[in-house]
């Protein structure tokens, strides 16, 4: 099997029958899971787009939302949008949270008078910092059971303090809760793809990370992902480097010394896997559902498919619905995230579009409870 530069396949009958899913059962349990939504950068969309969550989508009916943060910051998010507050402050989690109500976690930790819409702040990241620090130590004491996070400014988060140990997001995620094999994975409705590499240079990605162990250590994580969404036999998909996946090693030999033997390896441990696929089919049988998750190999092979289909642009309205979700696999706690930037040319004009942060949060309680997250179609929604 394999060293001729054909494609592994792990052979059987699930191949036809593709992935099994239990049907959606979001809500329907007695407990509502408790998700941890982090304010982003107060200068970004994040206040906003939590307000527009809180009050456009019922999301108490399936959840209890808790924004972890400044209050104060979380107001402004609602005067931004023309609505009444409605969310009940906070300061510890001791007491029982009531269903279908909101509430903020309030940090107090910024003044509304240090940072302006749309403008780099030290303070800002600050806050920022603070607010993902505090969920994850509430995550890790299981007061919560997921986080959410808003978009951070990777400047603002750096002049905060928090830039020279953590890069982002992720980073200090793994640093905080002691992961030591993590990786991102994007979803967009049906297409789940986890990355190999991400941030790094492209020729950095090709002679220095993309190895056989890390493309071993991503499938586990993937298989890992499709079980806990409830998959009963996911099929994972791994992506070739080169055209054609190499074409026989016409087009290039990775394939044969890099992806192959990860795939065998990943095969011996008894996971369900096929490839190296042709980038350029992968990824459109997976959002067909053929294969559970995609395995991609740097950053925009895996990127740029995921956001084509995660976001729209409206020529005519001129509005974009942006749906996509990050999740860091591999952490001791769950956390998904929005899979767009702080958009601070947007910033307090309450023009922001809310549903990539609406399905974080519904991917969020779909691996409490251990089910499909199948996203939402793509409708344009004017109110943002």
């Amino acid at each position: 099997m394999g060293l001729d530069f054909q494609p592994v396949i792990f052979k059987g009958k699930f191949i036809m029958e593709k992935s099994r899913r239990t049907p959606s059962i979001r809500g329907m349990t007695k407990r509502l899971p408790k998700v941890g939504i982090t304010m982003g950068d107060p200068a970004g969309i994040g206040s906003e787009i939590t307000a527009k969550v809180l009050t456009r989508d019922n999301i108490g009916e399936f959840c209890v939302p808790i924004v972890i943060g400044d209050a104060d910051v979380i107001r402004q998010g609602f005067k931004v949008i023309g609505a009444d507050p409605t969310f009940e402050v906070v300061h510890d989690l001791e007491d029982a949270l009531e269903p279908a109500r909101n509430y903020v976690y309030d940090l107090d930790n910024v003044s509304l008078a240090d940072y302006s819409f749309g403008r780099i702040s030290a303070q800002a990241g600050r806050a920022a910092g603070e607010s993902i620090e505090r969920a994850i130590e509430l995550a890790m004491e299981k007061k919560i059971d997921a986080i959410v996070t808003n978009p951070i400014h990777k400047e603002s988060f750096n002049l905060g303090g928090y830039g020279e140990r953590f890069p982002g997001h992720t980073e200090m995620l793994a640093a905080l809760t002691g992961a030591k094999s993590y990786c991102m994975m994007l979803a967009s409705g049906n297409l789940r793809v986890c990355h190999v590499t991400t941030h790094v240079s492209l020729l950095d990605a090709l002679t220095r990370y993309i190895t056989t162990e890390r493309i071993v250590e991503v499938i586990k994580l993937a298989d890992g992902v499709g079980k806990q969404l409830g998959f009963e036999d996911p099929l994972i998909g791994v992506a070739g480097i080169n055209p054609h996946a190499g074409e026989h090693g016409l087009f290039g030999d990775e394939e044969k010394r890099i992806i192959i033997p990860a795939i065998e390896k990943a095969v011996e441990l008894g996971i369900k896997v096929e490839g190296p696929v042709p980038a350029d089919t992968l990824f459109s049988k997976a959002k067909g559902g053929w294969y559970t998750v995609a395995v991609a190999m740097y950053h925009d092979q895996g990127h740029i498919p995921c956001k084509v289909d995660g976001f729209v642009y409206d020529h005519e309205t001129e509005r974009w619905s942006m749906r996509g979700v990050n999740v860091t696999l591999g952490l001791p706690i769950i956390r998904t995230s929005v899979d767009h930037g702080t958009a601070f040319g947007k910033a307090g004009k309450g023009t922001a579009d809310r549903h990539s942060l609406l399905e974080a949060v519904k991917f969020a309680v779909d691996l409490v409870r251990g089910q499909p997250h199948m996203g939402e179609d793509h409708q344009q929604d004017l109110a943002g």
